[in-house]
């Protein structure tokens, strides 16, 4: 089971993402407004690419913890 967590920059009340480090190889992405909705999953690789992609944008990500 994913344990999500909101990035520290969230204030209360405010809308965004929760991440999920938690299981070996796996980085879970949910919408923090809809709890029991879908999930992305992405692979260590694949995520150090969609933060690259949000950081060139202009939206910094906090760096994901990955399991070796």
């Amino acid at each position: 089971m994913f344990e999500f967590q909101k990035s520290s920059y969230s204030g209360e009340g405010m809308d965004c993402v929760e991440v999920a480090v938690n299981i070996p190889g796996v980085i879970a992405v949910r919408d923090s407004k809809d709890p029991d909705g879908p999930v992305l999953r992405f692979g260590p690789l694949q995520w150090a690419a969609f933060r690259r992609a949000l950081t060139v944008a202009g939206a910094a990500l906090p760096q994901a913890r990955t399991h070796v």
